[in-house]
């Protein structure tokens, strides 16, 4: 995965919970776009992703699934 591409959000295993915005988001439209990443624990990569409202959080690759 790439900054600038655009991923969907399959599901969040992260704790704790993203805020009720981010929950909202996702049901409306689970697609953003991935404006940057970095290394989380050593072991993983994170990715912020951002969506249309100007809103975003980050997500482990292992929730988003590329779609362009």
């Amino acid at each position: 995965m790439e900054i600038g591409q655009k991923v969907k959000v399959k599901g969040i295993k992260q704790k704790p919970i993203p805020p009720a915005t981010i929950i909202d988001q996702l049901k409306k439209s689970p697609i953003g776009t991935i404006k940057e990443f970095r290394m989380v624990d050593g072991s993983g990569i994170g990715f912020w992703v951002e969506f249309e409202e100007n809103i975003g959080t980050w997500f482990f690759e292992e929730e988003l699934t590329p779609i362009s």
